[in-house]
């Protein structure tokens, strides 16, 4: 194990942007040729596509995504993981279950789900006593942090969800430094610790995540318990994707993740600074996930951290990329929008608005285009109506005027 003392984790956070690139698409071929022998569906995903022939960022975008809004059906047909495990199931440590049901393979070999490098960046070192509340019970978030946490050489305590009353005194007893866990369970601790006079002030560093994690939640634990706390995005598909450094300024890309953001519905990358899917293709031959679509919105900073890391970086989760919603007793899909965007050239960005009019359902899809004209919105009108089979009104606007907040179908219809 290399010892951990400086301020990076490794030479691959400070790494040239070009040099990153370059190794990133240097391996990507091999990757996917290990994958399509390997995984079912990694083979299907690049059937008549030659693996040596994505050699760039353009030619990975050619490739279809996989969804993970598919997987139930996926791995309900092709049991248990829908084939996209790239090894055996007896050669596995672990098998997960998330709500749907989603099983996950855990591979053998040590900090698989890559967290050791969010927990340095959190500021957790070698020795470390780390108070793990993730659950450990079929869903993988417990060893996600457990594993990276091993990696990097600190001891857990494998603590768990609830318990509070129990877990409070574990605590005072054993004394731990650092906490990891959804950052309210942690003010719930450091709350209840302080009014029934528990001592609980042995916290001074947590990485949290699975919940919000607003700035000012940050500085009330910090100036309130003296805990520097960071957050990191993880799926318990892709395991860890990206992280928050000191420079509190975005999520900082994992190394072995190449990052993709994506119009919803499509698979066309957006340009930076636009908010739309999470799309990761993960460097893990034992789940080789390739264009992976997350169901996750964001967008890409411009620029390194000023932390000094110089891989991509995300401006956090930013709401859920699926808005499939119900209208007139019919499915409309983000796809479905997009769909009717690609018809017609005028058009740039589209967004379909759903409201009632006296308890009835009204869709209006806003194009941008710098066109206007009664030809336009008519053949629109009958691109929707074909795609959709629903009729809608729709409107044209200036380009660059639609909200960026990755919202393809934006439904304000009342709820409940």
């Amino acid at each position: 194990m290399p010892e951990r003392k400086g301020v990076f984790y490794d030479r691959l956070e400070v790494r040239s942007s070009a040099d990153r690139d370059c190794s990133m698409l240097t391996a990507l071929p091999g990757f996917l040729q290990q994958a399509v022998e390997n995984a079912p569906a990694a083979a299907a995903q690049l059937e008549g596509v030659d693996p040596k022939t994505i050699d760039s960022f353009g030619r990975l975008a050619e490739l279809p995504v996989q969804r993970k809004s598919e997987l139930i059906d996926r791995q309900r047909d092709t049991p248990p993981f829908g084939g996209l495990n790239g090894t055996p199931v007896e050669r596995l440590a672990k098998v997960f279950v998330s709500p749907g049901p989603i099983f996950e393979p855990e591979g053998a070999r040590a900090d698989y789900w890559r967290f050791a490098r969010t927990l340095f960046a959190a500021g957790f070192r070698p020795g470390d006593l780390v108070h793990n509340t993730f659950a450990y019970h079929l869903t993988p978030a417990g060893s996600m942090a457990e594993s990276g946490a091993r990696a990097l050489g600190c001891p857990v305590i494998p603590a768990g969800t609830g318990q509070t009353e129990k877990q409070l005194e574990v605590i005072q007893r054993l004394r731990p430094i650092a906490y990891v866990g959804t950052p309210s369970f942690l003010k719930i601790l450091l709350e209840r610790g302080r009014d029934e006079g528990i001592d609980v002030t042995s916290f001074k560093k947590a990485l949290v995540s699975g919940e919000a994690f607003p700035p000012a939640l940050a500085e009330e634990l910090e100036q309130n318990f003296g805990i520097n706390a960071y957050q990191c995005y993880a799926t318990a598909d892709a395991g860890l994707i990206a992280y928050e450094s000191t420079a509190r300024d975005g999520l900082v890309v994992d190394e072995d993740v190449i990052v993709e953001i994506v119009r919803p519905g499509t698979g066309d990358p957006v340009p930076v600074g636009e908010v739309g899917e999470v799309v990761v293709t993960v460097f893990n031959p034992g789940y080789p996930l390739i264009r992976f679509a997350t169901g996750d919105l964001s967008a890409i900073m411009t620029g390194p951290s000023p932390c000094g890391r110089t891989n991509r970086r995300l401006k956090g989760w930013l709401g859920r990329a699926d808005q499939t919603t119900k209208i007139k007793g019919m499915f409309v899909h983000p796809s479905q929008i997009a769909k009717v965007a690609s018809q017609h050239e005028a058009i740039g960005k589209a967004r379909l608005l759903v409201a009632q009019n006296d308890n009835l359902d009204v869709m209006t899809l806003e194009c941008e285009s710098a066109d206007d004209g009664e030809q336009l919105i008519a053949a629109i009108k009958a691109s929707l109506k074909a795609v959709t089979g629903l009729n809608g009104d729709v409107r044209l606007v200036e380009p660059d005027t639609l909200p960026n907040d990755g919202k393809v179908i934006d439904d304000r219809r009342p709820q409940g």
